[in-house]
C-alpha cells in the first residue's frame, strides 16, 4: 500500500473531483458517510454522548457533516467549532449551514471561551486540524487539546490526530491530540509509523471515500506500507524435484567467548527460514555448543579459542550473514577487513559488523553492492551520525543507502527497509519482540532468503515481515512478556503457513 504525502493526497482529491465529475462538497459527504458507517456498528446500540471538536477547514467540515448523520440517527451530540481563524473553507460553511437546518447549533470556541465538561464515559471526535496544518496551534487551542487528552474519554481522530504535522515532528507535544483510534481517509500517513509521531495514536484504520484508483495506482511514492498480499507476491515457491542444494548454502560468521548463543539463534533461524545448507564460522569455543545445539548445521572454527581472527572456508557460500556476537577485538577487525576484500556477494551485516564499520569508516567502501545492513537505532546513529528528528534520520539513512548502494533495515516498532530513495514500512511485529536475540534471528532469516535466491531488497522486505508475523503469532499465544528469540524461530513455520491463509488479515492495520 502506498503512503502518500499531504500534497499527493490533495492532488488525488482534485483528480477524483475532476474525473468523476463531482463537487468537493460531495467528496466531503463521502467522507462523512464513511466515518458514520464505521462508528454506527461499533457503538452497538449504545448512546454515549459524543463531543465533536471541529476546526474551520476541510477536516472540520468532515466533522460537521458527520455530526449531521449522527443526529439523524438520534445520537446525543455536542458540536464545538474551534474558531482559530476567520478564514473558513467553503465546504465547511456548506456543511455548517446543513447542520443548522437540522436545528443543531454548534458552540463556537475562542480564546475567551470556557472549556467544555467531558465525562470519561463520553466519546470525542477530533476533527480540528487535518493535513494542512503548517504551524503549531495557538495556546488557547492547545488548552482545548490538553482538555481532550486528560478527559479519559475515547478519542477518535478524523484522518490524523489534530496538531500532528505530516512532514515534521511537533514542537509542542502537549498540543497534539492523543488519539485512541484514527480513521485515516483512504491512505495511511507516514507519521503513523515513526517513533516521535506514532506515539500520538494507539491504532488506525482506513476508510474508503472512492479516490480515483487510476491516480492512486499511477502515482509514485517514496514510501510503501507492506502487508501480507505485498509479501505473497515476493514468495518463491519450491519445485517438486528440488533438493537441499537448490536452496543455497548459508554461511554465518560470528561469535566470541560468551556470545556463541547469537550464532546459535541465527543458525536455527536460517534453517527454519529455508536455507538448504547452513555452516557457521566461529571461534573454537563455539564448536561443541553449536554441534550439540544445532545438529543440522556444519561448524568451522577459527584457530583462536575465544575470537574470530582469520576467516577462511573451503567452499563458496551462496549467502553470508556476519556480525552476530562477533566482538570488536583488533584481530577480529583485521579479519573482518580481509574478508570484505575477498568477497563480492551481498552480505547481511548485523550487530558487531556494523559497530566495526562505524569505527572504521574506510571499510564501508568495501561492502559489496546490495548488502543488507540491519542496525538498531544506536547502531544506525554510529553509522550515519546524529539526527535532528525522525524525518532527518530517514533523509540521512536514505543518503547513506544511495551512496553505498546498500539496503538499510532500520529496526523498530515499524521496521523500515530503505533502498536508496525508497522506503518500505513493515506492518507486523509487537513490543514482545524487544528482547535479546531478536535481531540475531532476523539476521539468520535474511541470510536464508538470500541463499534461496531472493534479491537483497525482496529478502529484506519478506524477511522483516515474516519475522514480525512470527512474533505476532507467538504473542497471541503467550503474551508479550514471555516472548523470546527462540520462540520467534519456533513460530517461523507457522508464519509461512499464515501467509497463505487468505481469510486472515495479518499485519497491524488498525494497530499503529
Amino acid at each position: 500500500m502506498k503512503i502518500f504525502t499531504a500534497a499527493q493526497i490533495y492532488q488525488a482529491d482534485e483528480f477524483t473531483i475532476e474525473k468523476q465529475k463531482i463537487t468537493s462538497t460531495e467528496l466531503m459527504e463521502r467522507a462523512a458517510v464513511a466515518l458514520f458507517n464505521w462508528m454506527h456498528p461499533h457503538l452497538k446500540n449504545t448512546m454515549p454522548k459524543i463531543h465533536l471538536f471541529c476546526g474551520i477547514g476541510n477536516n472540520g467540515g468532515d466533522g460537521i457533516a458527520l455530526a449531521r448523520h449522527l443526529h439523524e440517527h438520534d445520537y446525543p451530540i455536542h458540536v464545538y467549532v474551534v474558531n482559530y481563524s476567520q478564514k473558513r473553507s467553503d465546504d465547511f460553511l456548506v456543511n455548517l449551514d446543513r447542520l443548522k437546518e437540522q436545528k443543531i447549533w454548534p458552540e463556537f470556541l475562542d480564546a475567551n471561551s470556557e472549556l467544555p465538561v467531558i465525562d470519561k464515559a463520553d466519546i470525542i471526535v477530533d476533527a480540528i486540524f487535518g493535513l494542512g496544518l503548517n504551524r503549531s496551534p495557538d495556546k488557547w487551542v492547545g488548552k482545548i487539546i490538553e482538555l481532550i487528552n486528560r478527559s479519559m474519554a475515547f478519542v477518535l481522530s478524523v484522518d490524523i490526530p489534530s496538531g500532528l504535522f505530516t512532514d515534521r515532528v511537533p514542537n509542542d507535544i502537549n498540543s497534539v491530540v492523543r488519539a485512541n483510534h484514527v480513521l485515516s481517509i483512504q491512505l495511511p500517513k507516514l507519521v503513523f509509523f515513526l517513533p516521535q509521531t506514532g506515539i500520538f495514536l494507539d491504532s488506525w484504520e482506513l476508510i474508503d471515500i472512492g479516490l480515483d484508483s487510476e491516480f492512486l495506482i499511477q502515482t509514485e511514492t517514496d514510501f510503501s506500507y507492506i502487508e501480507r498480499l505485498d509479501v505473497l507476491r515476493l514468495y518463491r515457491p519450491r519445485a517438486k524435484f528440488s533438493h537441499k542444494g537448490t536452496f543455497g548454502h548459508s554461511l554465518l560468521i560470528g561469535g566470541s567467548h560468551g556470545k556463541i548463543g547469537a550464532v546459535n539463534l541465527a543458525a536455527k533461524a536460517c534453517l527454519s527460514t529455508g536455507s538448504g545448507l547452513v555452516s557457521a564460522f566461529v571461534p573454537e569455543c563455539g564448536y561443541e555448543p553449536l554441534q550439540t545445539a544445532v545438529p543440522e548445521i556444519m561448524v568451522i572454527t577459527d584457530d583462536d579459542a575465544r575470537k574470530v581472527t582469520n576467516i577462511k572456508t573451503d567452499f563458496s557460500p551462496t549467502a553470508v550473514g556476519i556480525g552476530m556476537g562477533l566482538g570488536t577485538d583488533s584481530a577480529t577487525v583485521d579479519a573482518f577487513a580481509s574478508f570484505l576484500e575477498s568477497t563480492d556477494i551481498p552480505l547481511v551485516l548485523d550487530a558487531d559488523a556494523l559497530n566495526i564499520l562505524a569505527k572504521h569508516e574506510e571499510l564501508i567502501q568495501k561492502i559489496p553492492k546490495d548488502s543488507i545492513l540491519t542496525p538498531h537505532p544506536k547502531e544506525l546513529e554510529r553509522l550515519i551520525g546524529e539526527w535532528d528528528d525522525d524525518f532527518d534520520k530517514l533523509e540521512k539513512a536514505m543518503a547513506f543507502s544511495k551512496k553505498h548502494k546498500c539496503i538499510l533495515v532500520l529496526k523498530g516498532a515499524h521496521t523500515i527497509t530503505l533502498h536508496e530513495d525508497k522506503g518500505f514500512v513493515n506492518s507486523t511485529g509487537n513490543p514482545g519482540m524487544a528482547t535479546a536475540g531478536s535481531g540475531d534471528v532476523l539476521a539468520g532469516m535474511l541470510t536464508a532468503l538470500l541463499a534461496q535466491g531472493y534479491s537483497a531488497l525482496d529478502a529484506s522486505i519478506f524477511g522483516v515481515f515474516l519475522h514480525g508475523l512470527a512474533g505476532d503469532l507467538a504473542a497471541m499465544q503467550m503474551g508479550y512478556e514471555a516472548l523470546t528469540a527462540s520462540t520467534l524461530i519456533n513460530y517461523t513455520g507457522k508464519a509461512y503457513v499464515a501467509l497463505f491463509k487468505m481469510d486472515e488479515q495479518q499485519g497491524d492495520q488498525g494497530e499503529g
